[in-house]
């Protein structure tokens, strides 16, 4: 993915590489700075209607991320789910007339942004420059387990036409498997449905410098004569998304995936786990540019994001 480590203060949208090669999509992956937001921090682009943000600044944060798209006119609706970490893909030709809940859109009608809210889970987008048509997809470890992308792939099939071999996948900024500590009970569910499942989880053992200087005060009767220490454990959430795809026929080749974790870079980015809640929400988007758009024609137009 093309990344460039936003300017603080400045609000920055990050593109794929492979996606910003057709030329009648919009798309991009918002960041933390160049919005209104005072509660998460001055100039926050909060995108999302949380408990602790005003209306009126997350309307403004908006304003300005569509604006930074390129998209100046009324014309565009963007569409928003009520995510419920599920495997729920709603199929759309218009701008819907009540809240979808869910955590998957797809549609090949222009002028729909569609939009998957974000914190910590992985925002999935899926184009078919064949068919002109666009998916996005909120995939945490939950909807990951339901195959949320992997079914993505499967209602494009359906709907579109779509071949698999056609499609460019991006997976945009989350938290990585050097953050994301899960509880033994996630791990038992990706065993229980993928066969590879022991690949995405790593094992780091806490350490203690106590047990380290004085071992015979941890003496147990259990065999090799030592109380085993702790594990945490780490799923590593993108490779899992990466693997669907692939194995629902995606080429490796046009799958790219963002190299910053949320909770590394909560600097850049929002993330609920390193912020204990009380944070933002990010925007990923996908849209289709009308037909008699120059973008359909051409590459590089003056109406591209600058």
């Amino acid at each position: 993915m093309s990344i460039q480590a936003p300017v603080k203060s400045k609000l920055t949208i990050l593109k794929s590489s492979s996606l910003k090669q057709v030329p009648w999509l919009v798309h991009g992956f918002s960041t933390r700075s160049g919005g209104v937001s005072s509660v998460y921090g001055g100039g926050a682009l909060n995108l999302g209607y949380t408990k602790h943000d005003s209306n009126s600044a997350v309307a403004e944060n908006r304003r300005r991320f569509f604006k930074k798209l390129g998209l100046r006119g009324s014309s565009w609706s963007l569409v928003t789910l009520r995510q419920i970490h599920s495997d729920l893909i709603h199929k759309i030709d218009r701008p819907p007339d009540h809240a979808l809940t869910g955590d998957g859109v797809i549609t090949d009608a222009p002028e729909l942004l569609l939009a998957i809210q974000t914190a910590d889970c992985l925002p999935v987008m899926l184009v078919d420059p064949r068919k002109r048509a666009v998916g996005v997809f909120h995939a945490g470890w939950r909807g990951t387990v339901q195959r949320i992308v992997e079914k993505g792939v499967g209602e494009m099939q359906r709907w579109f036409g779509t071949r698999p071999r056609d499609l460019r996948a991006a997976i945009g900024p989350g938290v990585h498997a050097c953050c994301y500590e899960v509880g033994e009970e996630v791990r038992t569910r990706f065993e229980s449905q993928f066969a590879y499942a022991a690949e995405l989880f790593t094992e780091l053992k806490e350490s203690d410098p106590v047990r380290e200087k004085y071992p015979l005060l941890f003496l147990t009767a259990r065999a090799p004569g030592h109380s085993d220490l702790p594990f945490k454990l780490f799923l590593d959430l993108v490779k899992a998304n990466r693997r669907q795809l692939q194995d629902a026929g995606v080429p490796e080749k046009s799958i790219t995936a963002s190299s910053l974790c949320t909770s590394c870079r909560s600097d850049l980015l929002f993330s609920y786990r390193k912020e204990r809640g009380v944070t933002g929400r990010l925007l990923g988007v996908a849209g289709i540019r009308p037909p008699g758009n120059r973008c359909y024609r051409n590459s590089v137009c003056s109406c591209s994001p600058k």
